[in-house]
């Protein structure tokens, strides 16, 4: 099969001026695990918006969600596996291709099956170009340095696929374009839990629509809604929370982003009157947010105002 001919549309590379990049860097990170459910982890960063990962184990076997941005975090989440369980870890879900995701993904070993979607494996084809893109949210950290090769999925699947760890299934779906073209949702039926990586996030946090397309990802997110019984979310980022009202309230300013963004170009509005001016349409920060994440929800709205902007021109959105 030849991935590489998939009709893959990677990330817009414009930033506007100021942008804040969110910081991933590993340096310092710790993965903290919060039960949810019986046999049912998140395990949350001890610095917001650094990456979350994921723990699900049955009876027979354990799935990671998510490797890390690097192979040295990879090893750290199996660490800290082989604290909450002695099960086996047989399965690595990958819920993106984006590299703070799945640079880690070598350091699993070949017993390990890694599953996404058809599309992220399609994207997984420029190591260099990936490493380029997610420098910006590195802050001087080198650590990009000790990423050499990128272990792409074992197995792949084009819209839904089910895994029985023993006693305890769970489902992995691709439910249509969102921050990235095949992002992977990985929901656990019996308990209502749903690890979402960059797909949807808690309310609090405005989106990271790096592709610049709005319209599609909020029909992407009315199609999540609609097929699976959500109660809580578990982010590759920020802050673990209720499906609502943080699915809702993205539909809403997903919708609301691309009629206002269509109006101010017809109106020949300069973009950055638009990225400066244009409401948040509800989105508010968590109560209690530092003063960073703030400022880091404010910022990816001005980059949503911008990319939607190039989408609606017609700009071509692959990175170079």
């Amino acid at each position: 099969m030849m991935y590489e001919h998939l009709p893959v549309v990677h990330e817009m590379s414009e930033r506007p001026p100021g942008f804040i990049a969110p910081n991933l860097s590993p340096a310092d990170l710790r993965l903290q695990p919060q039960e949810l459910a019986e046999g049912v982890y998140a395990l949350m960063a001890n610095e917001v918006p650094k990456d979350n990962n994921g723990l699900i184990v049955g009876t027979k076997a354990a799935l990671v969600v998510d490797s890390g941005i690097t192979p040295g975090i990879g090893r750290h989440i199996q660490e800290v596996a082989a604290e909450l369980t002695d099960k086996p870890v047989r399965y690595l879900a990958n819920t993106t291709y984006h590299g703070d995701h799945t640079f880690g993904n070598t350091a699993f070993g070949e017993e390990v099956t890694v599953v996404s979607s058809r599309i992220n494996k399609a994207a997984m084809t420029d190591l260099a170009a990936e490493k380029r893109l997610r420098s910006e949210s590195m802050y001087g950290d080198r650590s990009l340095d000790h990423v050499l090769t990128w272990r792409k999925p074992d197995a792949v699947f084009d819209r839904f696929c089910e895994i029985d760890l023993g006693g305890l299934v769970v489902q992995l779906w691709h439910l249509g374009p969102g921050n990235g073209l095949g992002d992977t949702v990985v929901h656990v039926p019996a308990t209502k839990v749903t690890f979402t990586g960059n797909f949807v996030l808690p309310a609090g946090v405005t989106p990271m629509m790096l592709r610049g397309d709005p319209v599609s990802y909020a029909h992407s997110l009315r199609t999540m809604r609609a097929v699976l019984d959500v109660e809580t979310l578990v982010p590759g980022h920020g802050y673990l929370g209720p499906a609502e009202p943080g699915v809702s309230a993205w539909i809403s300013y997903l919708e609301h982003l691309a009629a206002a963004v269509h109006r101010g170009k017809e109106a020949g509005v300069p973009v950055e009157v638009l990225c400066d001016e244009l409401p948040m349409w509800g989105i508010q920060p968590a109560a209690g947010a530092p003063e960073h994440f703030q400022a880091l929800v404010r910022s990816l709205h001005r980059l949503n105002v911008l990319l939607t902007y190039r989408w609606l021109g017609g700009v071509s959105t692959q990175a170079p």
